[in-house]
C-alpha cells in the first residue's frame, strides 16, 4: 500500500559489523571497523535468534555501545544489526546513491576546498582563446606618453605558437603611423628584416597600397591618423608561427584609423619576417609611431590554444 509521509528509504541504510554473542549484555556497534554511533535505539533494527528485537524495552543504546535487557550466552547469536535512515527527516544519502540527475542546481557556497583552475592553461587538450594581457597605458589612464608600447615574454612565450592582439594607440602628434617590431631573445629587432604589405579596403591598390619586402618594422596603415581625442588606430592582428624555426613569423590584420581630416580609413595588412629569419623565436612585441610618442592606448592580448 501508499506509504504516507516521507518515504523510508530516504537516508543511509547499513549492515553493521557482525557481533558475536558472550556472557555480557552490551556490546559495541561498529561499522567497516569504526565505532557506530546511532541516532537512538529507534534507528536499529536488531535481530536476535532470529527475533526482530524492540528498541527500548529488549535493548537500548547509548554512544556506540548496545545494550540488551539481559545478558547473553554464547549459544545466542546476534544475527544481524541494521542501522537505518531515520524515516521523517531528510537523512544522509547513502555512498554512491546520488547521480547527476539528482542534482539540478547548487549555491557557490557549497562549494568549498581548491577547485582546479579553469584559466584555459591548465586544461590539456582544451581549445580556445585565453585572455592573457588587458591593459590601458599612457595617458589613457593618466600617466605620461610612451616612446613605445612593448609587450614582454611574460606574455608572448612558449606557451602557444598564435596569438591575437585588439589594440588602440592614439598619437601624440598629428599625421603618424603606426608602427610594429619584434622580440628576438628579449631585444627589439630593429633591422631592415620585415617584409610588409598593406591595402586600403575599397581603394586601387595603386592609389592605396604599400609593398616591402626589405623594411624595418610592421607598418599597418598607408596614410597618418590624427592625434585628436577620438582618431588614433584600432588594430586587430592575428599573429602565427611564434615558436617556428621552419616557418617566419607572420601577421595578418585589419585596421581603422581617422586620419588628420578625421575621416575614417580601413586597412587590411600584413607582414613576417624575411624567409633569412625564419629561425627567429619571437618572445617579445614593440608598437611605436614612425615618430614621436604614443598618447596612449589600450591593448588586449589572446593565447589561441589549438
Amino acid at each position: 500500500m501508499p506509504f504516507i509521509g516521507t518515504q523510508p528509504e530516504v537516508g543511509g541504510y547499513s549492515v553493521l559489523d557482525a557481533l558475536t554473542a558472550s556472557a555480557t549484555a552490551s556490546y559495541t556497534l561498529q561499522l567497516n571497523s569504526a565505532n557506530f554511533v546511532p541516532a537512538s535505539a529507534n534507528q536499529l533494527l536488531v535481530s536476535l535468534n532470529g527475533v526482530i528485537q524492540k528498541p527500548g524495552s529488549s535493548f537500548t543504546v547509548s554512544g556506540s555501545t548496545l545494550t540488551f535487557s539481559s545478558a547473553l550466552t554464547s549459544s545466542d547469536s546476534i544475527d544481524f544489526i541494521i542501522a537505518m535512515g531515520e524515516p521523517l527527516l531528510v537523512g544522509t544519502p547513502s555512498d554512491g546513491t546520488v547521480t547527476d540527475a539528482k542534482i539540478t542546481s547548487m549555491s557557490a557556497s557549497k562549494l568549498t576546498g581548491a577547485l582546479p583552475a579553469i584559466d584555459g592553461a591548465s586544461l590539456t587538450g582544451a581549445g580556445g582563446m585565453q585572455l592573457l594581457l588587458d591593459q590601458s597605458f599612457g595617458s589613457t589612464v593618466g600617466a605620461s606618453s610612451v616612446t613605445s608600447y612593448d609587450i614582454s615574454s611574460t606574455y608572448i612565450n612558449s606557451t602557444y605558437d598564435s596569438y591575437f592582439l585588439e589594440g588602440y594607440f592614439r598619437p601624440s602628434s598629428d599625421n603618424k603611423y603606426l608602427y610594429m617590431r619584434v622580440m628576438v631573445g628579449g631585444s627589439v629587432q630593429t633591422g631592415n628584416i620585415y617584409a610588409n604589405e598593406s591595402q586600403i579596403i575599397g581603394g586601387a591598390y595603386s592609389s592605396g597600397g604599400e609593398n616591402n619586402n626589405t623594411t624595418g618594422q610592421i607598418a599597418f596603415q598607408t596614410s597618418g591618423s590624427g592625434n585628436a581625442e577620438g582618431e588614433g588606430i584600432s588594430i586587430n592582428i592575428f599573429m602565427s608561427n611564434i615558436n617556428s624555426t621552419i616557418a617566419p613569423f607572420t601577421m595578418t590584420g585589419m585596421n581603422a584609423y581617422a586620419n588628420t581630416s578625421a575621416n575614417m580609413v580601413s586597412t587590411v595588412n600584413s607582414g613576417s619576417l624575411l624567409v633569412a629569419n625564419r629561425a627567429d623565436i619571437v618572445n617579445g612585441l614593440s608598437f611605436l609611431m614612425h615618430s614621436g610618442n604614443i598618447h596612449g592606448g589600450n591593448v588586449r592580448l589572446y593565447g589561441l590554444r589549438t
